[in-house]
């Protein structure tokens, strides 16, 4: 971030070569891009950076999977019952697939994109919301799809019991 007032790339990198992260200008194989959002210095750079360390290291995510994921956001809409919009991070995510979402579960039954549109399934790096859910799920909790509903059930309240006794011994220290 070069547009905080006092910023120096410089010494930043200097003093990030003590944790073995070494510029490419010094020598190392660490990419540095100076970047402003404010002033839209370097984006390009930055997105052109993520993608050759993608390319380089070969980072893809197999859709093969069961998916696996993170709840952005979610929220109780009154027509449609609990609605979660979700990151996929690895896997395809089905309609009809068992889920478990934090402490909450159910079994997809509709899936909409970005742009309202009904979707049957959802890949690594997408963005969906999910119907079918039997609660509404934190935003940051985690996903996975299950077997089977009971499955889903059975871990959903394995999270709520866990959940429920990290409050009770939390409130015992007080």
């Amino acid at each position: 971030k070069i547009d905080k007032e006092g910023a120096s790339p410089d010494k930043i990198r200097g003093q990030l070569t003590e944790y073995g992260l070494i510029p490419e200008e010094y020598g190392g194989d660490t990419m540095f891009v100076d970047v402003s959002a404010r002033n839209g210095t370097n984006i390009d750079e930055l997105l052109e950076a993520v993608t050759l360390t993608a390319d380089v290291l070969e980072l893809t995510a197999n859709p093969n999977k069961e998916a696996r994921g993170v709840a952005i956001e979610a929220n109780l809409d009154k027509g449609r019952g609990a609605v979660a919009t979700m990151l996929v991070q690895r896997g395809t995510l089905h309609v009809g697939d068992s889920l478990v979402v934090g402490s909450s579960y159910g079994r997809v039954r509709a899936m909409f994109d970005d742009a309202g549109n009904d979707v049957s399934e959802a890949g690594p790096s997408t963005p969906v919301a999910v119907l079918g859910l039997t609660s509404v799920p934190r935003a940051g909790d985690s996903f996975l799809v299950a077997s089977d509903d009971r499955t889903a059930r059975q871990i959903a309240d394995k999270r709520e019991a866990a959940e429920r006794q990290a409050l009770l011994a939390k409130r015992r220290k007080r």
